[in-house]
């Protein structure tokens, strides 16, 4: 049923589910929150529309960063960590999401893995604006294609 909702009414949402881990749910979810495409001028504000930024604490000398704000709407921003946690796990297929999420992670610290898969959901939101306000096709392995190849 969202199959067929998704391809009449919704025909936007075709482009987004192109990424994996983003379904007819996320999708739906993701054009039904955000109303229009327009409606940021830069796709880099979805992320702190939706919560997925870190709080910061300022404070003479000291700037820490504290969990997400947690602001906008929590379904979409559940659904958002669900499809960055499918990218980062066992099963998820090469792409730049996930080499990105797998070097966060490995940087290691405390809750390295946590805060991977939120910055790999950020992303995924600002990806999925562009790739709609844009109208242009999914590339998984984008930022390979954009860097000179080297000559051995």
């Amino acid at each position: 049923m969202l199959e067929s909702l998704c391809t009449a009414k919704y025909p936007e949402t075709e482009g987004l589910r192109a990424i994996h881990g983003v379904g007819p749910v996320t999708a739906l979810a993701f054009v039904l929150t955000i109303e229009e495409s327009s409606r940021f001028d830069q796709s880099r504000a979805v992320g702190p529309f939706l919560g997925l930024v870190p709080k910061r604490d300022q404070s003479g000398q000291t700037d820490k960063q504290l969990r997400i704000t947690k602001a906008g709407d929590a379904y979409l921003r559940r659904l958002l960590v669900g499809g960055a946690q499918y990218i980062l796990g066992p099963f998820g297929p090469d792409c730049d999401l996930r080499r990105f999420g797998l070097k966060l992670a490995a940087r290691g610290g405390k809750n390295a893995k946590r805060r991977a898969v939120v910055a790999v959901a950020r992303k995924l939101a600002v990806l999925l604006h562009h790739l709609w306000k844009s109208g242009a096709a999914y590339d998984p392995l984008f930022q390979e294609s954009r860097q000179p190849k080297k000559v051995a």
